[in-house]
Parts: C-alpha cells; structure tokens; sequence
C-alpha cells in the first residue's frame, strides 16, 4: 500500500515538474530580472544596508523589517538547505548545485516581485493583523478570485502536508535518528509538543523566535562550511570543477542525462528559496514599512542568503566528500560528508543546526499557511487548523523520504503556477512601485545632503 502510494506521488512529481513548468518559473525569474534592468543585482548591497536599519514605528505593519526577513528565511533555511541538496545531487549529480544557483540568481527579482506586491495590496484582516501575498494580488491587481484562491488551497495542503510540515519533521526524524539515535516517532512527538508551543502566539511570537534562532544557526553553519573548505582546501578547486562540467553534460547521472540534472537543480532550489511559489510576499506584508519596494530589497536578500551561502556549503561538502554515490539519503548523507571532511564533529554540527533549521522552518510555514486558510474561510478555522498542522507532525516524521519530498514537490509545483502567472501580468505594477521608490529614495538623499 505505502509503495503503491510512494510510486503514485512520485509520478505526480515527475509530471508537474516537467519542462513546461521549469520554463515557467527559470522564464518569470529572467523576464523580471531584464525588465527591471537587474536591479536586483545593482541594489543588493543597499538592500542588506536596509535590513538593519532604522525604520519608522509608526509605518502599518505587524512585525519589523528584520523580523519579516526572518520569518522568510526561517520558512527556507531548512531541509532544502541540507536534505534538498543532498537529494538533488544524488538524483541529479553535482551539476544540479549550479542550475540551483541559477534559480536563485533569477529568482531574486521573482523575490523582490513577490514582496513589492505583498506590500502594496494587503490589507487588515478582522484581528487587525496585516494580511497579504499571492492571494490578495491576484484577486486585487488581477480581478482573478478563482486563480486567487486556487493558489491559497495548494498553500494550505503545502503547509501541512508538504515543504511546511511533513518533510521537515521527516528530515529531523532523519537525522536525530542517524546521528543520536532517537527512535523517530520520540523526535515526531517533541516536535508536536514545541511547534504547537508557540504557533499558539500567531506572527508576533513566531517573529520574535525566529529571529533569534535563525541567525545564530546560519552563522555557525555557514562558519562550519568555511572551516570546512579551509580544512580541505586542495578539494575545493576539483569540487567547483565538477559542479559546472556536470552541469552541462550530466555525465554523473546514468545515461547522462542532462534533463535530470536541469530538473532537480530547478526543483530544489525553488524548494530551498521558494522565489516563484509566492511566500515571500506573504511574510513581507506583514513588516512595518511605508513604501513596498523598501521592504521588498530586504525580502529578496533571503534568496542571497539561502541559496547562494547556506546550500553553497552543503553543496561543497557533498561534491568534496564525494559519497553522493554511495546508498544514502537525506539528511543523513549530508551528516556523513561532514564527518568524512571534519571528522568528528562534522555530523554534529548538521544535526544541530538542522533541528533548528527545522523547527524555525515549520513556525514560518504555519504563518503563512495559516494566512492563506484566512484568505479562504476567514479567521474563524485558526485554532482548527493550527490543530491539524501540529498533529500531521507526527506521520511526517515516520513516513519514507521519497513519499514526503514527492508531496513537497507536487504541491510547491501547484503553488508556483498561479502565483507565476500573476507576477508575470502584474510585473507593470512592480515596475512603476520601484520608480516610485527611487524617486522617494532621491528626495531623502537630497534631504539628508541639505
């Protein structure tokens, strides 16, 4: 029965993540990048200025500039940055670490899209918090409410079931299991008991818990991948080599399959970023700020920060291991190429930050699936669903990995093509709000000069 289920989600997978879709999303991520002449590329020193900068307290919003970076980051830096690399390498060979860093190069412009939408057409919901994202631009900017809600239902499923829930509580049963030993349904049920701890506080205690935890792991991970590199620093060199060879031939997958490794690369990145599936609009509405696009640099550091360092140092550590080959999975495998280059403390170090990778990355994925429950049937389902998202939990963590990631990429799929298609016809609107923001940009500078 679970096989069966296995190889049916499997063949859902295959079939939405198809070339039709990769186009799509790699398309979006490139016609915005050219249509806002790569200002994301020209602004990304201003935008990590901006995040930790002062900002006015008396702006609309529920959260600060930091706290909406970091309940986006906190949702990405997770499995995609451990497991989600780890599987696409496997599956793909060490080429699919350079087409993830092209999904994330693109998917800069997608980011900042997503967000200077998430500004400009949210709204108050009945709790007085600020509600935004994919949902409320489709149906306000677009005038399309079946496509709106289209895409709020697969966000639902992909919260509890999906990238939000299930595969990271598979992830760290995974790796609690391999590297401490812990039976997998104990680390199910502490989970359940710590999410639903502080899911309870909605955005303001997820805001506060997140950006504490979130810098503080990527900074000893990303210190452990630069150690890392300088401890095996004659590996380096080879390992980038590979990475872009294989790229472009595939001849690490059998039969050189070079789709293969277009497809994974493409499907893990967007599963570690999420540029494309409309999430980042959803945190940024939340943040206090008074012009979208000043709010939406920030938002679009995540993917800088996400893909191109946190999955960057997962990525070497596999190709330099190179145990990719060998039978393992998941969180796991990454654990064991650690350990293979920074003996004995090298799993640690993975095990670690991945629990709180995980723990951070479903709080910000209750939020955002919770706001689009919200969107759908208001606010009187929270508790319900708050309910339903701690107690699936549970089987995440106990369920087989491909069956997890299958569903992952299934509903991150169903998310991206809606949202897709409205940044794609609203990409006028996210034109004319970054002139607006340059113009408001050169008066203040012309102020502060006087």
């Amino acid at each position: 029965m679970l096989e069966s289920f296995e190889y049916i989600t499997g063949e859902i997978s295959d079939f939405v993540w198809g070339l039709p879709l990769i186009i799509l999303l790699v398309g979006t991520g490139l016609y915005l990048t050219f249509r806002l002449a790569f200002y994301s590329f020209r602004m990304l020193p201003y935008a990590f200025k901006l995040t930790f900068s002062k900002q006015d307290k008396d702006s609309e919003g529920d959260i600060s500039h930091f706290q909406a970076l970091m309940t986006s980051t906190a949702a990405t830096v997770g499995t995609g940055n451990v497991v989600g690399v780890a599987t696409a390498v496997v599956a793909g060979g060490p080429g699919a670490v350079f087409w993830m860093w092209m999904t994330a190069l693109v998917g800069m412009a997608t980011k900042y899209s997503e967000a200077i939408l998430g500004v400009k057409y949210r709204q108050e919901n009945a709790r007085g918090e600020m509600s935004g994202g994919p949902m409320y631009y489709i149906e306000k900017g677009l005038g399309q409410k079946w496509l709106a809600v289209l895409f709020a239902f697969f966000a639902v499923f992909a919260a509890i079931f999906g990238i939000g829930n299930m595969i990271q509580a598979n992830a760290a049963a995974d790796v609690a299991n391999d590297v401490f030993n812990v039976p997998v349904w104990v680390t199910g049920i502490v989970f359940m008991i710590l999410i639903g701890l502080v899911i309870l506080g909605g955005i303001k205690s997820i805001g506060r818990v997140v950006s504490f935890i979130v810098p503080f792991m990527i900074i000893i991970y990303v210190v452990a991948g630069v150690f890392l590199v300088v401890y095996n620093v004659d590996a380096v060199g080879g390992a980038f080599a590979l990475i872009f060879t294989d790229a472009f031939t595939g001849q690490a997958v059998a039969g050189g399959a070079i789709g293969t490794v277009i497809q994974m690369g493409v499907a893990r990145g967007l599963f570690s970023n999420e540029a494309g599936l409309g999430t980042g609009g959803i945190a940024a509405a939340a943040a206090r700020t008074d012009v979208p696009a000043r709010q939406a640099l920030i938002s679009m550091t995540q993917v800088f920060i996400d893909t191109i360092i946190v999955c960057t140092v997962t990525g070497l550590a596999l190709v330099m291991a190179d145990m990719y080959m060998i039978d393992i999975e998941g969180a796991a495998l990454t654990a064991q190429s650690f350990d293979e280059l920074l003996p004995a403390f090298g799993s640690l170090i993975v095990a670690v930050t991945l629990l709180f990778f995980i723990y951070s990355t479903i709080l910000g994925w209750a939020y955002f699936g919770e706001k689009c429950l919200t969107y759908l049937a208001g606010t009187n389902f929270t508790m319900v669903y708050r309910i339903i998202f701690v107690l699936a939990i549970f089987p995440g963590a106990t369920l087989s990995l491909d069956t997890v990631w299958n569903l992952g990429d299934t509903f991150n799929a169903l998310m991206a093509i809606p949202n897709l298609i409205g940044l794609l016809l609203l990409s006028g609107v996210v034109v004319k709000e970054t002139k607006r923001f340059n113009e408001i940009r050169a008066y203040e500078k012309g102020k502060t000069s006087m």
